[in-house]
Formats: structure tokens, C-alpha cells, sequence
């Protein structure tokens, strides 16, 4: 990659595009190489130069962004930067893009765009700085893997199971809290579709856009044996049932007795980010200790590094992506840096790991 990241911009509305190459303009270390309209006149500009990093629109004449994004990942594997509308039917497209290899979502409203955008520009800028960094090799083998993830015993599981979710709702004072970034969306879907009913509750940071996180838990819902949802304030955490933080808001752990629920909070940015794995993970090494494992996964810059620290000096077990699999080694890279972790593991190591804690807290 040259000094500068070479962005191409993939979107019909000369409006959006005019804006974010602006806005991309006024960072030194991006260089917005072109722009087009839609996919085929974007592929013929881009084979005279290739670029480091493409924000693709979704919803575009003559190809869509999903097939487009798909075609990308299958003849050349480039970080893909997804724009796409803060609506119901955005966010369940933009799940279908971040299956098939897109890094991260940049949200846009269908009014006040030019607005939004410069007021978003820093998330903006982030997103695009942060998927130049992934090793797209990993990503497209995550793909791979995600995309046969779920098993037939395990939809059995489930489908046997509906509606008798009272018998899965016995508290256990086990937790298990999870934080990822970058490349997350799948490795978390990796993990997740391994796990049994009988796992304990799980907490979930993944760095996302508000709007697009329950689109995402609804996903993952699907393809899980356990329970996948996101998190509204007084949710229980039990067995079976993980719950992921909403975009643009923190959660926390509550514990009343041997019942733990989450808090979900308004508040600032915690290390740029809202829900912040820092936020999270201090919460779980306040109320829950000892009884805790912690899971550090890929992801950009260090949030959760010092969470995760204080959930290791509180008792807690540790478990950071090792970097052969990370899409970006940088939160689990932090984390071990502090001292924080007690294991390095593979992704495709996580879910067994998973297991022999049950296994341990149950003997």
C-alpha cells in the first residue's frame, strides 16, 4: 500500500459523493483516487488503479453493492467500507454485506445527508483508516467459514427449543463478555453458532452504527442454537441467551443477588466509541470477578484493553485473538500488552475454549 490510502467512492448520489470526497480530502494520509455512479463504471475505472479501500453504496443502478462487493472479494479482496441508508431494510442489506466480506458500515440518513456527514466525519475517516489496516486474506477466509457455520443439529436444537424458553432461563453466576471491532461481524458468527443452550450468558460489544445492531443480532439469531438479541435495559443474562450492546449506546452488567442484567446508558464516547468494550468490561470485572471470562477479539485501536486488565486483576479468565486469524491485531494486541490475558488463541479455538469454561464452572 502506498503512503497515502488510495479510496475509491462507489455511490449514485452525486451528493454523497461529492461530500465524502471532501471530507476525505482534509486527511493527509487518504487519497480519494475517483468516484463513480454505480459498480461497472466504478470496475472500469478501478483496473487503472487499484485502490486501498472502496465506500460502497448498497442500493445502486445496473448492479447492486451486494453483488458488486461479492464479485470484489472473489477476483481481488479489497477493504470494503459499506454507506449505507439508517432504515430497516439498509441495515438488514448492510448484514448481508458485512456476510460477504464489507469491514465496516458508514450510516447516512435519507434527509440532512450533507449535514450528517460532516458532522460524522471522524467515524467516517476511522472507518476507512481502520479498514486499510485488515489483512484481507483473513477476511475472505472468514467468509468462507461463516458462510457454513451453521450446522443442522444445531437448527434442530433451536427449533426444538422455541417457545420453551422458561426452562433455559435459570441463572447461572458464570458471564461470559465479548469485545470486537473490525472484522467482528463474522468471527463473531464464527464462534456463536458453535456454542449450546446450556452456555452460560454471554455479553456482546461489536462496534457498530446505531440502527444496524439489531439487524445484526436478529441475524445471528438464525443461524444460533442459543438465543441472539440486542440488549434493551433490565435484560437478563442467563444461559442460553447472549445480548448485544445497541449502537450508539453503552451497556453495562448489573448484578441483584444471583441475577445478572444489563444497563443500557447514554454517555460520551468512550475511546471514540459508543458502546464501548471498556465500558462493558469494567462493569463485568466489578459485579461479576472471579466468576467471569473475558474474550478479546479483532478489532482497531484499544478499546477493551483496559477493562479486560481490571477483569484479570479481578479474578477473571482472559482469552485475546491470537493475530494469524485477527482481520486487525490491534485490540487483542493492546490487551496483551497490559498483561491482561491469560490465553492467545486461534478464532477457530474461541468456542472450544467456550466450552471447557462451562465444562470447568460445571464439575
Amino acid at each position: 500500500m502506498s503512503e497515502k490510502i488510495k479510496v475509491f467512492l462507489v455511490d449514485d448520489s452525486a451528493v454523497v459523493r461529492q461530500v465524502l470526497a471532501a471530507l476525505l480530502a482534509r486527511d493527509p494520509s487518504i487519497e480519494v483516487i475517483g468516484a463513480a455512479p454505480d459498480p461497472i463504471f466504478a470496475l472500469e475505472k478501478m483496473n487503472a488503479c487499484w485502490p486501498d479501500v472502496i465506500v460502497l453504496d448498497i442500493e445502486m443502478p445496473r448492479m447492486d453493492g451486494i453483488s458488486f462487493l461479492k464479485k470484489i472479494m472473489a477476483i481481488r479482496p479489497t477493504p470494503v467500507v459499506i454507506c449505507s441508508t439508517l432504515t430497516e431494510k439498509g441495515a438488514s442489506t448492510s448484514m448481508q454485506a458485512l456476510a460477504a466480506g464489507a469491514l465496516a458500515i458508514v450510516a447516512k440518513p435519507k434527509s440532512g445527508l450533507k449535514h450528517f456527514l460532516e458532522m460524522n466525519s471522524s467515524d467516517i475517516l476511522h472507518a476507512v483508516k481502520e479498514a486499510a489496516q485488515a489483512d484481507m486474506r483473513q477476511a475472505k477466509a472468514m467468509c468462507m467459514v461463516s458462510s457454513h457455520t451453521v450446522k443442522i443439529d444445531a437448527q434442530n436444537l433451536k427449533e426444538s427449543l422455541d417457545g420453551h424458553n422458561d426452562t433455559l432461563a435459570v441463572t447461572s453466576d458464570k458471564l461470559i463478555a465479548i469485545g470486537t471491532s473490525t472484522g467482528g461481524t463474522q468471527a463473531l458468527e464464527i464462534v456463536l453458532t458453535q456454542l449450546s443452550r446450556t452456555t452460560p450468558g454471554i455479553v456482546i460489544v461489536q462496534h457498530m452504527p446505531e440502527k444496524f445492531t439489531e439487524a445484526f443480532a436478529q441475524r445471528l439469531n438464525k443461524l444460533c442454537a442459543i438465543e441472539v438479541l440486542e440488549a434493551k435495559d433490565g435484560h437478563r443474562v442467563f444461559n442460553g441467551r447472549a445480548l448485544i450492546a445497541p449502537g450508539g449506546r453503552h451497556m453495562q452488567v448489573k448484578r441483584n443477588g444471583a441475577q445478572y442484567h444489563v444497563e443500557i446508558l447514554d454517555g460520551p464516547p468512550v475511546n471514540r466509541h459508543r458502546p464501548s468494550v471498556d465500558v462493558l468490561f469494567r462493569s463485568v470485572a466489578k459485579c461479576a470477578g472471579e466468576n467471569a471470562l473475558g474474550i478479546i477479539m479483532t478489532g482497531m485501536g484499544d478499546d477493551g484493553a483496559l477493562g479486560m486488565r481490571e477483569m484479570h486483576e479481578h479474578g477473571a479468565q482472559t482469552i485475546a485473538q491470537d493475530e494469524k486469524t485477527c482481520v486487525v491485531y490491534g485490540m487483542p494486541k493492546e490487551a496483551v500488552k497490559q498483561g491482561a490475558v491469560d490465553d492467545i488463541v486461534s478464532l477457530e479455538e474461541i468456542p472450544s475454549m467456550i466450552a471447557a469454561y462451562e465444562k470447568q464452572y460445571r464439575s
